[in-house]
Formats: structure tokens, C-alpha cells, sequence
């Protein structure tokens, strides 16, 4: 029995089990929603931080002295907290520890709303922003701030520091949403390779783009998974590049690994080493919102052809994105490589039987 025909055998069997599954549990085609999944929360983070007015860049490092900083309240607004009427520039700052035993887990570090724009570093690694600093201003007051820690930016078991930098326009300022913390989500897939965090972004559309000798150094750095609007990228409708570069374990087997995308909105073409994998939408057809159907709310999923993989080293995996109305991006994880098992332990564990069809797609097309 070769390998296509094990995989048949092994998917009808799964999509008969998920079949008979209570009602309940089963959802739309393409309506998997990640939000949905309860968080628990790793480390709680309300309570006192070390704050201080003004800017400086200096301030997102972790060796930073900041003993002699004053202290405040989070969450809460800082007019409320000794600095009333203060629009402009302040940091945040927090010193906490993490255990190892969570390393494996997808990390989501919750900091609710933020007046207006932050951007968020981990000792000294930067994990997320939201808005525009000055002097292209772009509030992103009324986003629930939700960033994906890369586990390499953690010190497990040892001395870490989260640094914030906020900017507020005016009007209230500050850290104000009540959930705050380090969480994980219960029934996250377990990924060989995580790809959540920093990639390269660029607006425009060239051929090169796919190819991984393309040298991008100049292209702006964006955060994955996270809309474009909130990351600067104002009122864009039309293509635009990721690229993302990563290396897996030299002992892993890489036959029959997947490749998670997240949510995309709302069209994709994705390439691994110039090499094309997939394809959700209509790439090529620029169409208007009454065309775009639903195709932003399916989750990708290819499959990673073994032959194309560098093992042992430099992969480059160059994202084409088509945005025809409203936000656009790759907004929503999970955003990782994945083995076989790993992928149907997630499906059996987390009920989505919309999600059967396109996992037997990806092994036949």
C-alpha cells in the first residue's frame, strides 16, 4: 500500500468518525473560528508596573535600569493613575518569570485596548504593535490587543521583562482592557515549527517576489497573524507580499508536513523556495466585495511536498495576498508547520468537520 492510498484509508476513517459526531459539534464549511476556543491563562499581569513619561528606544531593552521608575496601576487609565491630561509618549515596563513547562504551547500575550498605539517588546524582541506612532498617526484605540510570543523571545525559568511603548493622542491613555496576561488556547495544535511573529511585508506585486534568492531586507516587518490595517497599512485594497524565512530540526522527518496559514483575507498563492503549494480564491481576478464570498474565513492548510524542503537549512515561504474590500492580511493563526498526527489529533480534539474536506484536498490535488 503506498503512501496516498494509506492517507485515503486514514482520512475516510477520521471523516466517519467526525460524521457521526453529535450535531452540535459540527460547524459551516469554512467557519472555524480560532476566537472561539476558551484561553487559560498562564500568568496574570494586572497589578503594579513600573512607568514612565517620554521616549526612548532604550527603554525596550531588558538590561534597562528602571528601579527609579514610578509606578502604576494596569489596567487603568494613567489620567487616573497621577497623570491627568497627559497626551504623548510613555513606556510600561514589567519583570516576570515563566515556567518551562508551557514552552511547547502556542503563547498569546492578551492586553485588551490599548489609547491609542503601542508596541510591545519581550526582552527587548518585539512581539507586537498596533496603530502608528507619530508622524504618521494612526489610532488603533478600539483593538483588543492579542500578540503571539515567538517562545525563542522568552527567558523560561529566569528573569524576563515586557516593555511597552504607548502613544495616546488624547483624551484617556493607557493600558485599559481588563484581560491581561500570558494565556494559551486549549486545543492548540502542537507544531514542529512555529511561524507566528515577525515576517516581511511589502504592497506591490512582482514575480521576484516568490523567489528565494529575492534579497527583501529593505521590506517593512509585520507581525503574523495581525491585520494590515492595524500595522500601518491604511486603506489598502490590492496585492501585497509575505515573506518569511525559517529552518527546521536537521533529525526531523519532513514526509507529510503541513502547513498551517491561519485565516487570510482574502485571497492567497503560497510558494516554498519559489515553488508554488496552494492556492485559496481567485489570485489573478481583482473583484469587487460582491464577489469575494466567504473565502476569508477558511483556514489554509497545504500540504509541504517532502522534495521541497531544505533540510538541515534556509527555507523561504513567500505569501501573495489579494484584499478587495475593507481589512486584508493573514489576521488569524494558528500559523505553523504540523506533522500528519498532530494534525488529526487537532481535528478529533477540537470536532471540525468542516475542516475534512479541504485536509483531503490538499493530499489529492
Amino acid at each position: 500500500m503506498n503512501r496516498y492510498s494509506k492517507l485515503f484509508i486514514d482520512w475516510m476513517i477520521l471523516g466517519l468518525t467526525l460524521l457521526f459526531m453529535p450535531l452540535w459539534a459540527a460547524d459551516g464549511e469554512g467557519d472555524w473560528d480560532n476566537n472561539d476556543q476558551p484561553f487559560t491563562r498562564i500568568l496574570d499581569l494586572r497589578g503594579q508596573w513600573y512607568f514612565e513619561l517620554g521616549d526612548n528606544k532604550d527603554w525596550a531593552q531588558a538590561e534597562h535600569e528602571d528601579s527609579d521608575w514610578d509606578v502604576i496601576f494596569v489596567p487603568a487609565r494613567w489620567e487616573d493613575e497621577g497623570f491627568p491630561g497627559y497626551d504623548g509618549f510613555a513606556w510600561y515596563r514589567r519583570h516576570f518569570k515563566i515556567s518551562r513547562d508551557i514552552q511547547s504551547s502556542t503563547i498569546y500575550l492578551l492586553l485588551g485596548q490599548i489609547d491609542d498605539v503601542d508596541a510591545v517588546y519581550i526582552n527587548g524582541h518585539l512581539v507586537g504593535y498596533s496603530g502608528d506612532f507619530p508622524p504618521n498617526y494612526w489610532t488603533a484605540w478600539h483593538r483588543h490587543r492579542e500578540y503571539v510570543v515567538p517562545a525563542s523571545a522568552l527567558n523560561f525559568d529566569g528573569d524576563n521583562v515586557i516593555a511597552i511603548r504607548v502613544f495616546d493622542e488624547g483624551g484617556a491613555g493607557g493600558i485599559v482592557g481588563n484581560k491581561i496576561g500570558f494565556f494559551r488556547k486549549e486545543n492548540d495544535p502542537i507544531f514542529e515549527k512555529s511561524l507566528a511573529g515577525t515576517w516581511k511585508f511589502k504592497t506591490g506585486d512582482k514575480g521576484a517576489f516568490r523567489k528565494p534568492s529575492y534579497n527583501d531586507e529593505d521590506w517593512r516587518d509585520i507581525m503574523v497573524p495581525a491585520l494590515w490595517e492595524s500595522q500601518g497599512i491604511h486603506d489598502y485594497d490590492g496585492i501585497g507580499w509575505y515573506r518569511k524565512r525559517f529552518r527546521l530540526p536537521e533529525n526531523l522527518d519532513t514526509d507529510g508536513l503541513v502547513l498551517l496559514l491561519g485565516k487570510i483575507d482574502d485571497f492567497d498563492e503560497v510558494f516554498l523556495n519559489g515553488k508554488h503549494i496552494g492556492t485559496t480564491g481567485r489570485m489573478g481576478k481583482r473583484v469587487g466585495p460582491d464577489r469575494l464570498d466567504d473565502t476569508y474565513r477558511k483556514l489554509r492548510i497545504y500540504y509541504l511536498p517532502d522534495d521541497l524542503i531544505n533540510k538541515g537549512g534556509e527555507n523561504i515561504l513567500a505569501v501573495r495576498v489579494y484584499d478587495g474590500w475593507q481589512h486584508g492580511g493573514i489576521y488569524e493563526g494558528p500559523i505553523g508547520i504540523i506533522t500528519e498526527k498532530n494534525l488529526r489529533s487537532w481535528i478529533r480534539a477540537t470536532n471540525q468537520t468542516s475542516l475534512l474536506t479541504r485536509f483531503l484536498q490538499i493530499f489529492f490535488e
